[in-house]
């Protein structure tokens, strides 16, 4: 009797503590940022982009409008402060304004990705945003997060308090799922 409670009880708390992961997963997954780049601003395609935006299922959570300094524009780019191109995308994106957006979808990531389209225009599949905005590889009309932890730096750069929130969320399961351990 004692190893069937045993099971049980295991049985219950494994699944309680799968069940906490799947959540701040989906928190993680369900989340990114975007960026209307200042050529697609100054053409006044930032519109069209949101509507494209939500036609393909996400929700924006929040959105700004924003003259990046050089200083922020350094900071939101500084895993490309080495590269060649770094100084050239610091001048283009501090031009003029730009729209940050959190988008929430399932697979809001790879999904947000796969709409933007190959950094290069050329490169992008007909019917991307960059394909049908853009105009180089630096002037390619969006800007999209590559991770979650991407993401968690850009939401937070742009909108801390939407960022607190989706924080306090992820450490509340976290701290659910160690009780449960």
């Amino acid at each position: 009797m004692k190893n069937k409670l045993f099971i049980i009880l295991a049985t219950i708390t494994i699944s309680s503590i799968i069940t906490k992961v799947t959540e701040t997963f989906s928190i993680e997954s369900n989340l990114t940022f975007a960026m209307i780049k200042p050529d697609a601003v100054q053409t006044k395609n930032d519109d069209k982009i949101i509507d494209i935006i939500k036609q393909h299922g996400f929700e924006i959570m929040a959105m700004k409008k924003t003259h990046l300094t050089q200083k922020e524009a350094e900071n939101f780019y500084s895993v490309h402060k080495n590269k060649s191109f770094f100084c050239t995308l610091i001048t283009f994106v501090i031009s003029d304004p730009v729209i940050g957006m959190a988008l929430k979808k399932e697979n809001a990531i790879q999904d947000w990705r796969k709409l933007m389209g190959a950094t290069d225009p050329k490169k992008a599949l007909t019917g991307t945003i960059r394909k049908l905005f853009g105009t180089n590889i630096t002037e390619n009309a969006v800007h999209g997060s590559d991770s979650w932890q991407t993401a968690q730096q850009e939401i937070s750069q742009f909108f801390p308090n939407l960022s607190a929130n989706f924080k306090e969320k992820i450490n509340f399961n976290k701290k659910k799922e160690q009780q449960y351990v």
